[in-house]
């Protein structure tokens, strides 16, 4: 109640006397000047040379309405995934909505036929990267974008979808003032990157575009293999037996990680709920450094309990 709030501020502030205290109307004397408060949200102001009333109480000459106002609520963070109905994506939503934030996915296919509650509190949109026209109210009100967006192909498709799509997107992210941009990108793997050039070309563009972009809030992971149990069509694909198995072993091969051609190859796997979980982190703290994030930095933020 307003009444008894205000009521123990004054005498927190050692009001000289109390002479009246009731559901009603409160008074209190303050010093030299009396200060009444009635439920309606008057408060009269008296001083000490005012008239009294029979039974001895100061009667109020004054009277002020007091002033109301509005408080604005809380800022509230608004997360935008980028294939957000993805193996990644949906995880990432789901941490996301865990963490208490709203969340929105972009994708070429819209919502999904994903069959869970928590997709009923995802705002679905459906659009195109390479057309930005075709995505803009799903910028409205995004304070924060991890993009997943990812796929293999010929190398010009790889480089494509890896890269010209997520250059798009962070382009468009930055001139709309989204505030920080999360890209999951990939871990080196040597030969590899050799096999899929286009792969790796685009995503190494997409993260230079980023950290020109998003100097100070942009952060880019860089996973190895990402395992737990993925769905394809109806179907569920316990990733994390192999994966989890692996990752206990590969985690601590770091030291050889740095042997020419051979060393990347021993670069662990991370669970989703990981990547997840830091990414949700990175794109929503604001002290959260800026840069990469190998796979050893996501396994140690992926950790830790905030």
């Amino acid at each position: 109640m307003v009444l008894s709030t205000y009521h123990t501020y004054i005498q927190d502030r050692k009001c000289k006397k109390l002479l009246k205290c009731g559901n009603c109307l409160v008074w209190v004397s303050m010093r030299n000047k009396s200060i009444a408060a009635s439920p309606n949200g008057r408060f009269f102001s008296t001083g000490p040379d005012k008239p009294t009333s029979p039974n001895g109480y100061v009667k109020p000459n004054k009277i002020e309405e007091a002033e109301t106002v509005e408080v604005p609520p809380p800022p509230t963070e608004k997360l935008l995934v980028l294939g957000g109905n993805g193996f990644v994506g949906s995880n990432v939503c789901k941490e996301a909505l865990n963490r208490g934030l709203t969340v929105a996915s972009l994708s070429r296919s819209g919502r999904p036929s994903i069959q869970e509650s928590w997709a009923n509190r995802v705002m679905w949109h459906q659009g195109n990267l390479f057309l930005t026209e075709s995505w803009k109210d799903a910028l409205k009100g995004v304070t924060s974008i991890i993009s997943c967006v990812g796929g293999f192909g010929s190398n010009s498709q790889m480089y494509k979808i890896n890269g010209t799509a997520n250059i798009n997107a962070i382009r468009a992210a930055s001139e709309a003032g989204v505030k920080r941009f999360v890209y999951i990108s990939a871990a080196d793997f040597g030969l590899v990157n050799y096999l899929l050039q286009g792969y790796y070309e685009g995503k190494r563009a997409a993260e230079t575009e980023l950290l020109t972009r998003y100097p100070y809030g942009g952060v880019i992971l860089r996973p190895g293999f990402i395992h737990g149990t993925r769905r394809v069509g109806s179907m569920k694909l316990p990733l994390g037996v192999i994966g989890s198995p692996l990752e206990t072993v590969l985690q601590y091969t770091k030291a050889l990680n740095q042997i020419p051609l051979v060393g990347p190859l021993l670069t662990p796997p991370v669970s989703v709920n990981a990547v997840a979980k830091v990414a949700v982190r990175a794109s929503t703290d604001p002290v959260f450094p800026p840069g990469i994030v190998d796979v050893y930095g996501i396994q140690r933020y992926g950790q830790q309990q905030r």
